[in-house]
């Protein structure tokens, strides 16, 4: 982790690890493709042979209300930033332009205020962020994660999922 000053501007700038990512991926049992840019890592996650959507669910559906309760990350749905974390997410389209539900597509930001704080008022290193991300992917996969808000990240799973057919 380096420190960077413009001005009176302070940044943190993360050195993150592409093959600690890619391994925290397979640990999960997830195929991934990373891009390591100047800004940003961007993972783009599948799980294949899944047969359940990753649990990526609207938090306003009163159907969810079970999954909300016991989730452990929210996500703005307009921005898609994951709250408390220098992660941001997507959804990621099949071929036929339809979001895919086993799918995402998420980006960990290299560049933060000196001033950002993950949970607990924690300041932040890259060991903290690669522990996060592999919670973010465990709670994807298992716990749920809750999408607050309409725009654009949609949900994959629960009550009124947007992939599901409408009769």
């Amino acid at each position: 982790m380096q420190v960077l000053q413009a001005g009176n501007h302070k940044m943190l700038y993360l050195e993150l690890d592409s093959e600690v990512i890619s391994s925290i991926c397979q640990q999960m049992g997830l195929e991934c493709q990373i891009d390591n840019g100047n800004r940003a890592v961007v993972v783009s996650a599948h799980a294949p042979g899944r047969q359940a959507p990753l649990l990526l669910f609207d938090a306003q559906d009163p159907g969810n209300l079970g999954w909300f309760a016991r989730c452990n990350f929210y996500v703005n749905g307009v921005s898609g930033g994951v709250l408390q974390t220098p992660i941001s997410i997507a959804n990621h389209k099949d071929s036929s332009g339809f979001v895919s539900p086993s799918s995402v597509r998420m980006r960990i930001a290299k560049e933060l205020p000196a001033s950002f704080r993950m949970p607990g008022k924690q300041a932040v290193n890259e060991q903290m962020v690669y522990g996060v991300f592999q919670n973010f992917l465990n709670a994807l996969l298992s716990t749920g994660v809750a999408v607050c808000g309409a725009g654009g990240v949609k949900p994959l799973a629960g009550r009124g999922q947007s992939n599901a057919p409408r009769s």
